[in-house]
């Protein structure tokens, strides 16, 4: 499996490595940590000689660190140096099958270094591979909250979490112990729609009642493949804001990390995975891997 983790010096980059090292991965990965310095805006009227030399070095350091920090890990891979704007060349650089890509939700606030932050969003709606966005230092990873909705990047969050993952983790004391996820269906309020000439209350009252099925449905049959496969697996079913009911349980079940669809399903009665992925990779406090 090909890794593609960013960095511009900060705890959030540092952290992804860590992330990559720890996480239970079937296949070992080779690893390629990339930093990119934008020598466009090195080059711009109010910079100074200094500020450009300040920056470059910083810029070598970084590579220095990473290349320490990946031996230190044992991972097998290389440091590269690439020069552009930042996004775009993460996603020339990005693994285009099998593999995903490492970013920080937060970098260097200096304007003259790269901002991790100000480029995962652009990472989410455009890579073609799944991303993970880093939060916080990397935890065992004991538990996982993973977001369905029936549809095709839905689907594929599942079998990453089935194919990718081993579904048991070892103990301090060297024991197996299997890996946990809340399997999470959201249905979004809507409003109702105009009661037509005939129509009763108890129709609106089926309707609830058919989805109500359909999503414990869903989550059990996901729950019982997961459980197939040797992890441990919950199916919850919510009612509400999708991004709100997701975050929010995951902070109760103290998930370490968040799975989700980078797009959902098309009709507007349903949990839109896409425009949900955004708002909780911005305001979780897990770390969110996003699928696609």
């Amino acid at each position: 499996m090909n890794v593609l983790v960013t960095t511009d010096g900060s705890d959030y980059a540092r952290w992804g490595l860590n992330w990559v090292a720890k996480l239970p991965l079937v296949e070992p990965p080779r690893v390629t940590v990339l930093h990119v310095l934008d020598h466009a805006k090195l080059l711009l009227p109010f910079r100074t000689k200094l500020e450009v030399q300040r920056v470059e070095a910083h810029s070598e350091r970084t590579l220095k660190k990473a290349s320490e920090q990946l031996a230190a890990l044992k991972l097998i891979g290389e440091v590269r140096k690439g020069k552009g704007a930042v996004a775009p060349t993460i996603l020339k650089c990005a693994p285009k099958r099998d593999g995903f890509l490492v970013v920080g939700s937060k970098g260097l606030d200096a304007l003259d270094r790269f901002t991790l932050g100000s480029v995962s969003t652009k990472l989410i709606q455009h890579v073609s591979c799944p991303v993970l966005v880093i939060k916080g230092d990397a935890p065992p990873l004991r538990r996982v909250a993973l977001a369905i909705d029936g549809s095709p990047a839905s689907a594929k969050a599942l079998d990453f979490v089935l194919t990718k993952f081993q579904p048991v983790r070892a103990t301090r004391k060297g024991k197996q112990v299997p890996i946990h996820v809340s399997v999470i269906h959201v249905m979004a309020r809507r409003p109702l729609a105009p009661v037509e000439v005939g129509t009763t209350v108890p129709w609106v009252k089926q309707r609830e009642l058919k989805e109500k099925e359909a999503s414990r449905k869903l989550v059990e049959q996901s729950s019982v493949k997961l459980i197939k496969a040797g992890f441990t697996a919950e199916a919850l079913c919510q009612h509400g804001n999708p991004a709100e009911k997701i975050m929010k349980v995951a902070s109760k079940q103290h998930a370490d990390l968040i799975v989700m669809g980078a797009k959902g399903l098309a009709a507007v009665d349903r949990f839109l995975l896409g425009s949900v992925s955004t708002r909780v990779v911005q305001h979780a406090n897990s770390s969110v891997l996003v699928v696609r």
